[in-house]
């Protein structure tokens, strides 16, 4: 009878110690509650930013917001998203995620998540701006904070660029060969492009597509270079060959002259005297050439002739008309290609074989 009594009093006392340690790991537990959500300090809204390219990573502007409560001491998510305004968050874009007061962004990274929004390069259009907390791995208890509105100007570093669909590709507007302007709001597009037969030129529709039914151009019928949007002829080009085509489209006209590419230079086996040929690859769209060479100087010329030719000036691997000579590195045989298949931005190579 005393051993039943000493085996109860033991299970008493580990029954008292393990409810005694459940009610010290409760009075641990914090329970949270979403209490009031997360409040943007600045900038204030409506305020005016305009963006360059010219200072992509300097600082655009820092968002800042009070701390959303949970009334409790926990770790708080932050999410921010902008929306093109009057759009209600219907696809917002994530503006960046932290678990401080404060975002900051940069000229580059507003200007991409401005464009993502919808707004146009150069043209200033406004954004709302949300900040939404939440707590644990799992977002739980979202609280989202009054929207602001930003009015934003973004730019683009990218260059406008016509299509030239025609007899040489199908006349498929959607694969069609570019032309780039020069800077954004010009309309002096160029480009090089293989012609063979009939072509026109196209513009893209606000979303960049190339399709019929955009706004496209041919020949006004006297083929002397004058382009017309309505009632035009299909311009034709004489003979296949490869064409430095360019079109002003707010002068209404165009020009396209054709061109074969040699190489020139001290160190080309025939010197300053003549061109090496090169040849033209329609599949990679580039002028090639396998040469011997010696450490010296070359350029690049059309037609045997020096009214347009290329250098490189900075030995940067860019082309620019007229530009400097250009240093071979070493003595050797080299594949040099040539390639002009990206409008204003014409780049060649020199590999050492």
């Amino acid at each position: 009878m005393k051993k039943l009594n000493k085996i109860s009093t033991g299970l008493l006392a580990v029954v008292a110690f393990v409810g005694f340690n459940a009610c010290s790991e409760d009075d641990n537990l914090i329970i949270a509650s979403a209490k009031g959500g997360p409040q943007i300090v600045t900038p204030a809204s409506g305020t005016a930013i305009v963006l360059s390219a010219a200072n992509e990573q300097n600082l655009a502007t820092t968002l800042v917001w009070n701390d959303a409560d949970y009334d409790a001491s926990v770790a708080i998510n932050y999410e921010v998203q902008l929306a093109l305004a009057g759009t209600e968050f219907a696809a917002p874009i994530a503006g960046g995620s932290t678990t401080e007061r404060f975002v900051s962004w940069t000229n580059q990274q507003l200007n991409d998540v401005s464009i993502a929004a919808g707004l146009n390069p150069f043209v200033a259009g406004d954004v709302e701006v949300r900040v939404i907390s939440s707590i644990g791995t799992q977002d739980a208890q979202q609280q989202t904070s009054e929207s602001i509105t930003l009015n934003i100007t973004p730019y683009t570093t990218s260059l406008p660029k016509i299509g030239v669909p025609g007899n040489h590709q199908g006349w498929d507007p959607g694969t069609a060969p570019l032309l780039a302007s020069s800077e954004f709001g010009a309309t002096d597009y160029e480009g090089y492009v293989w012609l063979d037969g009939e072509y026109k030129f196209i513009a893209p529709d606000e979303a960049g597509n190339f399709a019929w039914g955009n706004l496209d151009w041919g020949d006004d019928g006297s083929f002397s270079g004058v382009l017309i949007a309505e009632g035009e002829s299909n311009i034709q080009a004489s003979t296949a060959g490869h064409y430095l085509v360019k079109a002003n489209t707010a002068d209404l006209t165009y020009s396209a002259t054709q061109y074969s590419w040699g190489l020139i230079g001290s160190g080309t086996p025939t010197g300053w005297d003549s061109d090496t040929d090169m040849t033209y690859d329609a599949g990679s769209q580039t002028w090639t050439l396998t040469v011997d060479l010696t450490a010296e100087e070359i350029k690049f010329r059309a037609n045997d002739g020096w009214d347009w030719n290329y250098g490189d000036t900075g030995a940067d691997g860019s082309l620019e008309n007229g530009g400097d000579n250009i240093a071979v590195p070493a003595a050797g045989n080299y594949t040099i290609v040539l390639d002009l298949s990206n409008p204003r931005g014409y780049t060649y190579t020199l590999t050492l074989n």
